[in-house]
């Protein structure tokens, strides 16, 4: 399953194993294939939490209009992402 901007992704490895996260970026360097992720509780808008793709468990959800938001740069809060994964 590919990654996009706004997916809802479980962490699969380190402290953080079984937790809901949303992708707010995907970043490709030599050292690997990054996702940045907020959970708006511990991991903040401000401050995401860097984690290599394969630590992590995609599901088949996709917030349009957070997703909108994200790539338009408009302001988010963090509210809007537990409101998003209050389901997960």
């Amino acid at each position: 399953m590919e990654l996009e901007i706004g997916q809802v992704a479980f962490s699969k490895a380190g402290r953080d194993k079984g937790n809901p996260f949303i992708i707010l970026s995907l970043e490709s360097t030599r050292d690997g294939d990054f996702a940045y992720l907020a959970d708006g509780k511990t991991r903040s808008i401000a401050a995401p939490k860097k984690k290599k793709i394969k630590h992590l468990q995609p599901v088949n959800h996709i917030d349009k209009e957070l997703a909108r938001a994200i790539i338009e740069g408009r302001h988010i809060k963090d509210s809007d992402i537990k409101k998003c994964l209050t389901a997960f």
